[in-house]
């Protein structure tokens, strides 16, 4: 691997990991989402950090499978559904159809606005989307799995 690739892949893999860290800390302070109540714009900040640092964490992981992906093989995908195919195959995501959905979140934030399609938003990110994120998390902490 040529040394400025796997500097990159290294520089992005630490940005991965402090998102990752970050939605962590949000998740960690997260209580439910009610669609049938009405939040003043205080209480919905917990909600808006998580989403921003969902999204933000997605991003640098995708960012990340890049730099990895052309430091590893020479070469990038031409679509990321192809990119998140090969990190399936890596075993660096458990699917990229999770992937593809967790991506789509950037998306939904901007235009659900009933309060029940944000009340699953959130209990996406809370749940199976959160739990793929820790688990990258640990793969890239991990030596032997990058």
């Amino acid at each position: 691997m040529n040394q400025d690739l796997e500097a990159l892949a290294e520089n992005n893999r630490q940005k991965a990991l402090r998102t990752i860290d970050l939605v962590a800390a949000s998740l960690g302070d997260y209580q439910a989402f009610y669609p049938a109540v009405i939040y003043t714009p205080k209480a919905l900040e917990p909600y808006d950090a998580l989403t921003d640092r969902f999204i933000r964490a997605v991003e640098c992981a995708l960012r990340y499978f890049r730099s990895h992906e052309l430091a590893e093989f020479g070469e990038q995908s031409d679509t990321t559904r192809t990119l998140l195919n090969r990190m399936e195959k890596l075993g660096l995501v458990s699917s990229a159809n999770l992937w593809v959905a967790m991506r789509n979140v950037r998306n939904r934030i901007v235009h659900d606005y009933l309060p029940e399609q944000v009340a699953q938003m959130f209990d996406e990110i809370s749940g199976g989307y959160g739990d793929e994120l820790m688990r990258l998390g640990e793969k890239l902490r991990r030596p032997a799995d990058r």
